[in-house]
């Protein structure tokens, strides 16, 4: 496991999200206000298309000392030098990553209950994602929103950074923390802002 302190704020990438703007300004303005940490999660591209993304917005992060993980993609990781992977819990399991990716890199992993969460854990990874906390169209397919009450329950449970997603903004921010949250991932309250500067650093205050 990594010993590298995370930042609080995880930027999950979605072309398709961005109101029409290139990806590649979008990720500018975000990492420009603040983000460290941005998990390419275009799963809809092929290996060399995605490998070319990397390469484009590689260096934008990289320029603020940023921290990029890549979906699900081991291979990539270790072919394009990311810091990490993130996994889904029908991926390859962690343990399995590990020994692929060794203790230099990152594992990140998408959990939906307390005990996929205490597995991922068990299995090595890094920190969670744990959602949906909140309702949000984009993780409607994963079920009804979690709530808080799940998040209260793993918090206790794991020693692990815990993301909340799903349905993250601004004024949710208190509560998830409260609620035992190291941070939160978020992905259209970024990407759809009108003023995505504006945005980030309101979501970065509010986690400080």
């Amino acid at each position: 496991m990594s010993s590298r302190i995370l930042p609080r704020l995880y930027l999950l990438t979605d072309r398709h999200q961005t109101l029409h703007r290139p990806l590649s300004s979008v990720i500018t303005e975000a990492v420009d206000a603040g983000v460290r940490m941005v998990q390419i999660r275009e799963k809809d591209l092929t290996t060399r298309e995605l490998t070319s993304l990397y390469q484009e917005l590689g260096p934008l992060i990289k320029h603020h000392q940023g921290t990029i993980l890549l979906n699900d993609r081991i291979d990539l990781v270790l072919a394009l030098g990311a810091d990490g992977v993130h996994l889904r819990t029908d991926s390859l399991p962690v343990s399995v990553a590990r020994r692929l990716l060794g203790t230099g890199h990152l594992i990140g992993v998408s959990t939906h209950s307390v005990e996929e969460a205490r597995v991922a854990e068990g299995e090595g990874a890094d920190f969670i994602v744990l959602g949906p906390i909140f309702d949000t169209p984009s993780k409607r397919a994963y079920g009804p929103p979690l709530g808080i009450q799940i998040l209260q329950e793993t918090s206790r449970f794991l020693h692990l950074p815990i993301y909340a997603i799903g349905g993250i903004i601004p004024i949710k921010i208190p509560d998830v923390l409260s609620a035992g949250a190291y941070g939160v991932a978020v992905i259209s309250s970024i990407l759809q802002s009108p003023s995505i500067p504006d945005t980030t650093r309101e979501l970065l205050a509010r986690l400080s």
